[in-house]
């Protein structure tokens, strides 16, 4: 959701806070704004609608000689409340311009703090939730029991706020102290030499310094050039979670890509790897973080996975792998709907919530619900330190770097490896796999790397095909087995980028409904079992395609090398190297991103940053 940055140093506050801003476009934004403190008892706040480029522009118009100085913030939004429209852009800015504040959340009490602070006259200039904590602070800065003192001013204000939020505030009498805190949504703090940095996103000042520490829940921040200091809203002390990152620079940039997506897709081998390296000792499978024993684990009899989006996807696949491998039954469930259902759960259930931010709020709720009614919980995640880990009993950090396109692809696959790492964790805790057993199918884990390697190097044809049919209305994906969720991602990922109806089916289900959505000339993507590990449904796919090219359906068959039953019905091949039955999701999903980005490419639409979407949904 929004990107959020605050600067306190030496260096030149608006270059850093705009290039903090650029890299964290992925984040997905419809405006973006700054303020700028001179350190002479001024702020400067210039803010636009749309892209970053209006705001370089606006910028540009008024001069850049007026905003200069050593501490400032930036904000891209994602309009929650109020039109994404300049006066509801951020920074907002006290009635006297000297407090600003830039917001990431809901203020959930935002009503009733308006209407208190209107009876009091004050004259709000947006419609956004956020203003009423910068009028909240002013008001307590000019008469409260704090007048005078900013810090203290922030913190009676933020004990009177509700909801899920991020908020930085700098004064422009105090202009060497940025105040931040968090409840729910991300916040981290980069700790440099001779000057701090928060951000919502540590690629804001990875150009800058590796050191971060990352804030706990209900936590507040104050930076100086040189210290950092963290409390509770109450002022208590406490610890944040100090931590290196682990990633430079270049892994933040195209590196001579065309776009952040294609790079991700060609990293999917290191990807993998990484996810797997260090899982297995002497043996057995370790997670990252582990405060749960090998009996709590064989005390589980059910699992439930929740997850939203493409995580889902990967929590469809898990369940193929676990139930086959420990033979306990597995719901997968969206998170968004998983507590409103009151599921059924107790101590001998173990929930695995998988998020690649590990903030994804939905997601975040589901785990909390779970904790309140004894499970155990598990995450899956690729942010270190982030609020659905640090709530969890354990982790396993799929270690896939930085994603900045929006449309998970990388992850996606280290979240596939991580699922079937948990259900092989199971495995041997329960009994179900031996040693040996284990160690051998984490070993075709590990094989994959270099097999996604080779299907990366054959995918010409796919882009080929991919800007011949990128003028389709409509592309239907179907799939069987672990070929259903894949069929599932595969159209998602079509929706997410080229804006194209497309819709993902068990091929089986055909005959109950979708059938009667295939007319002559519709491109129909059929991910294929394998001959060999699913014969029988093999069988029944050659039937379904038979159906569709019956009624005029053009088939796009992604098959097993040497399979003729594909190819005999199969209107275009794509041909994938021969992989174990659980693992072919690894392999065909490959070719069905770049499918998406190439036709979304062709189409002219921006393949890292699609229109509507945020790469992290901090709010319900």
């Amino acid at each position: 959701m929004c990107g959020i940055v605050g600067y306190v140093g030496q260096r030149d506050a608006l270059d850093v806070v705009v290039e903090a801003l650029r890299r964290m476009e992925y984040r997905g934004y419809d405006s973006a704004g700054v303020a700028i403190l001179d350190g002479n008892g001024h702020t400067t706040v210039e803010k636009k609608a749309g892209r970053l480029e209006n705001l370089d522009k606006q910028i540009a118009a008024v001069g850049r000689d007026t905003l200069v100085g050593h501490t400032g913030m930036g904000h891209t939004r994602w309009a929650t409340h109020g039109q994404p429209t300049d006066r509801n852009a951020h920074p907002h800015v006290s009635t006297d311009g000297k407090l600003a504040v830039v917001h990431n959340g809901i203020i959930e009490n935002y009503a009733p703090l308006r209407a208190e602070l209107e009876a009091g006259g004050i004259e709000f200039s947006s419609d956004t939730d956020t203003e009423t904590a910068v009028h909240l602070v002013e008001r307590e800065y000019e008469r409260g029991p704090y007048a005078g003192d900013f810090v203290a001013s922030a913190y009676a204000a933020l004990r009177r706020l509700e909801g899920a939020f991020t908020l930085v505030f700098t004064h422009s009498d105090h202009p060497d102290t940025i105040v931040a805190a968090r409840r729910s949504t991300p916040l981290v703090v980069g700790v440099g030499e001779g000057e701090m940095f928060v951000s919502s996103d540590v690629t804001a000042f990875i150009e800058h310094t590796r050191n971060a520490v990352e804030l706990g829940q209900d936590q507040v921040v104050v930076i100086t050039a040189d210290t950092y200091t963290i409390t509770d809203f109450d002022g208590t002390a406490s610890d944040g979670k100090p931590f290196h990152i682990d990633w430079d620079l270049a892994a933040a940039e195209k590196g001579g890509f065309d776009f952040f997506m294609e790079k991700e897709i060609a990293e999917q081998p290191e990807a993998l790897a990484s996810t797997l390296s260090g899982h297995l000792e002497n043996g057995r499978i370790v997670l990252d973080e582990q405060r749960l024993t090998d009996q709590d684990l064989r005390d589980v009899d059910k699992v439930f996975v929740v997850a939203c989006g493409t995580a889902y996807n990967a929590g469809l696949l898990a369940k193929y792998a676990i139930e086959h491998w420990v033979r306990i039954p597995v719901e997968v469930e969206l998170a968004s709907e998983f507590r409103y259902r009151d599921p059924v759960l107790d101590r001998s259930t173990l929930v695995v919530a998988i998020s690649q931010s590990g903030e994804t709020a939905d997601t975040l709720e589901a785990v909390r619900h779970a904790k309140e009614q004894n499970a155990r919980v598990l995450a899956i995640c690729n942010t270190n330190g982030a609020q659905i880990p640090r709530e969890s009993d354990a982790v396993l950090y799929t270690h896939a770097g930085p994603e900045i396109g929006v449309a998970s692809t990388k992850c996606f696959l280290a979240q596939i490896a991580a699922a079937y790492l948990v259900g092989l964790a199971l495995a041997q805790a329960r009994g179900t796999k031996y040693a040996d057993e284990v160690a051998r199918e984490f070993d075709a884990m590990e094989q994959m790397s270099a097999v996604i390697a080779d299907v990366l190097t054959t995918m010409d044809p796919v882009r080929e095909l991919a800007r011949d049919l990128a003028k389709a209305d409509t592309v239907l994906f179907i799939g069987r087995h672990v070929g259903y969720p894949v069929a599932l991602e595969g159209a998602l990922k079509l929706k997410e980028l080229a804006y194209i109806h497309a819709e993902g089916f068990a091929a089986g289900e055909l005959k109950h409904g979708p059938i009667a959505l295939i007319e002559d000339g519709l491109p129909v993507i059929v991910v294929m079992p394998s001959r060999e590990g699913r014969a029988v449904l093999h069988s029944k796919m050659v039937s379904n395609i038979r159906e569709i090219q019956a009624r005029g359906a053009r088939t796009i068959v992604i098959a097993e090398a040497d399979d003729e039953g594909a190819a005999a019905v199969a209107d275009h091949l794509i041909v994938i190297p021969k992989t174990p039955t659980l693992l072919q999701p690894l392999v065909t999903t490959v070719p069905l991103q770049i499918f998406a980005a190439t036709v979304a490419a062709t189409r002219g639409y921006d393949v890292d940053k699609p229109r509507n979407l945020a790469k992290s949904v901090t709010v319900e």
